[in-house]
């Protein structure tokens, strides 16, 4: 007995350790079945980021995005009260329409723009692109270079979001004249849509140059007016 005693005790001892061993490798075992049911690291990054929907999903014609009552309050003597279409492409996606005309020696010029985005995995929601869109379109008035004592304000109240830009610039006339202009361009976005309106007047001869303020209240009036026609 004596003799076996040390064997006895080896022999418990590595049951003791291989014990574990096995518990463990067993354990192992079920997790690498549970891993087989679930989604592997690359077939999750496989599938594609999900966005919001557009929710505006064409525009209106932009050239009957403002009333004639508007048309004839901002442009006076309008050389057509239907407006001019401008620019090329798909409709549904952007288009601009613009008037202008002189009243003895007012000149005036409106041009109203809308934008649709849709939305996208890779760029974003349509709201979003609009956003960075509206940013776009009062960065290049406010670093053109010919305008001159530019002014940049939020505004509430028109859409999700609006921009007022005022400036001065001068042009020349068909003579060759150069002629004081004030400018107003008002950016608003209304969800996955952005309506831009630019409107400058002049005042030849003896006309008076129009006030910044006066010409942002009735952008500001058109824009209105276009966003409730997007539908």
């Amino acid at each position: 007995m004596h003799r076996n005693a040390p064997r006895i005790a080896r022999t418990l001892a590595c049951a003791a350790v291989a014990l574990p061993v096995l518990l463990v490798a067993g354990c192992s075992s079920d997790s690498d079945n549970g891993g087989e049911d679930a989604p592997s690291a690359s077939a999750s990054k496989s599938k594609p980021a999900k966005v919001a929907p557009a929710k505006f999903k064409e525009l209106p014609d932009s050239c009957k995005s403002i009333g004639k009552g508007t048309v004839k309050d901002l442009v006076p003597k309008s050389d057509n009260e239907a407006g001019k279409r401008v620019g090329s492409g798909d409709a549904n996606d952007s288009t601009s329409c613009l008037w202008s005309g002189l009243d003895k020696y007012d000149y005036r010029q409106l041009t109203i723009s809308l934008k649709r985005f849709d939305s996208e995995a890779s760029l974003g929601t349509g709201d979003k692109r609009a956003g960075r869109f509206l940013d776009e379109r009062v960065g290049e008035t406010m670093d053109n270079k010919d305008n001159k004592k530019t002014k940049q304000a939020d505004v509430a109240g028109a859409g999700d979001q609006a921009t007022s830009v005022s400036y001065e610039t001068k042009k020349k006339d068909s003579k060759g004249k150069s002629e004081d202009f004030t400018g107003e361009r008002f950016v608003a976005r209304t969800a996955n849509v952005v309506v831009t309106v630019d409107y400058e007047g002049a005042g030849f001869e003896d006309g008076k140059t129009p006030k910044a303020e006066d010409l942002k209240k009735k952008a500001e009036k058109a824009a209105k007016e276009a966003i409730t026609n997007i539908k």
